[in-house]
């Protein structure tokens, strides 16, 4: 009996196991693809053709994945084995089309003369497109040096504060002008004919990012390094660090505008890539060295990490608590938070998120675009205790 997400009491684990025989067939399913998925799955009715084409539509990225797809479909859903795989409703026929221009032609449809072959469905997908959603973590290297493309290719715009700093206004109402009101006057015989004031101006508000580049995050420390940098290279008063088991400042490595060479002079100023975790001690550091000097005062701090720390998170609450008193905003990305059902039970991210107003994913391109939006907003998120 074909197991329909009607016919299950838990439809959430019959799609979790259906995931996991796609990975025993081969088949790599990113979060992104897996949330998608299910969104589909949550608009459409519970049945066999319905779950087949959401499933190749949202899982299939690759003309060699069709067949693992249809074996794992038919042994998962159907309950047979390969050779019948599940096929298309018998009046219309199907044609799957790419914009990538290695990808094979797709086959005509072997269709009698004397049936009706009905309408035909072109179904499009842009490589781009589905590179956008897919996790770092199960990139190849010829898809990771695409989205790597894709990063360089982003804009940041920070968000506006107010500066001590005034500005001339054309305007009459403001702060009186004295210096330019008397300039003025000596063109019309000592009189001030016209008013000239000033009026508060505003610059660039200060983004601090600390990124976590230990083993755990290995998948994805390249990714946000090079996000680091777009950062960097983009505006002028932007901080990048790392955190470890140190803490290493990178805003001088990271501001070449080549992002490979950016890359890899951060890879080379960093002694600690790929290592262990503290958290607390890295906070600590840089709350002593940097943060209370005025680096994150009035500062969006972004901390890119998933949270495993191997130091003890009292310390942690202690460093959080200190860097809320003179942040504008703490931004915590992390990258696991795609992945379905996540909670933040590591004893590092539980001891944070108090004190943490945004909780991000940063598993993905989109993600990242999602990130530099929030960079650039000005509004104060709710304080993210979830």
């Amino acid at each position: 009996m074909a197991p329909t997400l009607a016919g299950v009491d838990e439809p959430g684990a019959a799609v979790h196991g259906f995931l996991a025989e796609l990975r025993r067939a081969g088949v790599r399913v990113p979060v992104g693809s897996a949330l998608l998925y299910a969104e589909a799955l949550a608009r459409l009715q519970a049945e066999p053709a319905a779950l087949y084409w959401a499933g190749r539509a949202t899982l299939v990225h690759r003309p060699e994945e069709i067949a693992p797809y249809d074996e794992a479909f038919a042994r998962y859903w159907l309950g047979r084995r390969a050779g019948v795989a599940a096929e298309p409703a018998p009046e219309e026929s199907v044609t799957l089309a790419t914009d990538d221009p290695d990808a094979p032609e797709a086959p005509e449809p072997d269709v009698a003369d004397d049936d009706d072959p009905g309408p035909d469905l072109a179904l499009r997908f842009s490589r781009t497109e589905v590179l956008r959603v897919r996790d770092f973590a199960t990139l190849d290297a010829g898809e990771q040096a695409e989205v790597n493309r894709l990063i360089a290719d982003l804009r940041m715009a920070g968000a506006l504060q107010r500066s001590r700093r005034r500005r001339p206004s054309r305007r009459t109402r403001g702060r009186p002008d004295l210096r330019r009101t008397v300039r003025a006057s000596l063109r019309t015989g000592g009189e001030p004919v016209r008013r000239l004031t000033t009026v508060p101006s505003d610059r660039p508000r200060r983004v601090v990012l600390l990124a976590d580049v230990s083993g755990s995050m290995e998948p994805y420390s390249r990714a946000l390094v090079r996000f680091a940098h777009v950062a960097v290279a983009a505006r002028a008063r932007v901080e990048a660090f790392t955190l470890g088991t140190r803490l290493t400042r990178l805003t001088r490595e990271l501001t070449t505008r080549d992002p490979d060479q950016a890359l890899a002079r951060a890879a080379a100023a960093v002694p600690d890539w790929s290592g262990g975790t503290r958290l607390g001690e890295a906070l600590r550091r840089f709350n002593d060295q940097w943060g209370m000097r005025g680096v994150a005062r009035g500062a969006v701090v972004v901390i890119l990490s998933d949270g495993w720390d191997r130091g003890e998170p009292d310390e942690l609450v202690e460093q959080m608590a200190r860097l809320r008193r003179v942040a504008h905003r703490i931004v915590w990305v992390n990258p696991l938070k795609a992945s379905p059902g996540y909670e933040p039970l590591a004893r590092g991210m539980a001891a944070a998120l108090p004190f943490v107003d945004e909780f991000v994913e940063g598993h993905s391109l989109d993600s990242l675009e999602e990130l530099a939006r929030i960079i650039a907003s000005d509004d104060r998120g709710t304080r993210a205790s979830r």
